[in-house]
């Protein structure tokens, strides 16, 4: 009787835990669902646009940029001094943003989907170095998104 209520114990909580150890404690307790690539959204323009031939790739961009727009939480950073990985000097009054693989000088659209505001930012940056998150921006275009009191915020960003 006692080991089979002990082996009872044991399959429950293998049962109820292994789904636990496969994520992470940012995961796990995370109000803001998992980043994940959205496809683009279609207009006529587009519509025309995929009817011509293809055009050739710019160069030094890859493949994993061909998507025109990205969704993921957004975390935001206010040094007061320093350089980015692209040499410049960091202003966070300015609307920057760091990105992990996106060239230097690209600019994105980022949509705060929780109020539907919007900031236009420029790359001169590398990160977030959080893993999950999609972007790092500056001060500047936190407050533009009205997501300086939250600290992170679930985005998407339109490449322009």
């Amino acid at each position: 009787m006692r080991a089979t209520s002990i082996a009872m114990v044991i399959a429950f909580m293998a049962i109820h835990v292994s789904p636990a150890l496969a994520q992470d404690f940012n995961e796990r307790w995370s109000i803001i669902p998992r980043a994940h690539a959205e496809p683009p959204s279609t207009t006529d323009n587009q519509t025309q646009q995929s009817q011509l031939p293809a055009a050739p790739q710019e160069i030094g961009r890859s493949d994993n940029h061909a998507s025109r727009s990205f969704s993921g939480k957004a975390s935001f950073y206010s040094y007061s001094s320093g350089k980015t990985a692209s040499g410049s000097s960091f202003n966070r009054n300015l609307p920057t943003a760091a990105h992990r693989s996106l060239p230097f000088g690209t600019r994105v659209r980022v949509t705060n989907l929780a109020n539907d505001r919007s900031v236009v930012v420029v790359i001169n940056d590398r990160g977030p170095s959080v893993r999950g998150r999609v972007l790092d921006l500056s001060l500047a275009a936190a407050r533009s998104l009205g997501m300086t009191d939250r600290g992170v915020a679930h985005v998407r960003g339109e490449l322009l």
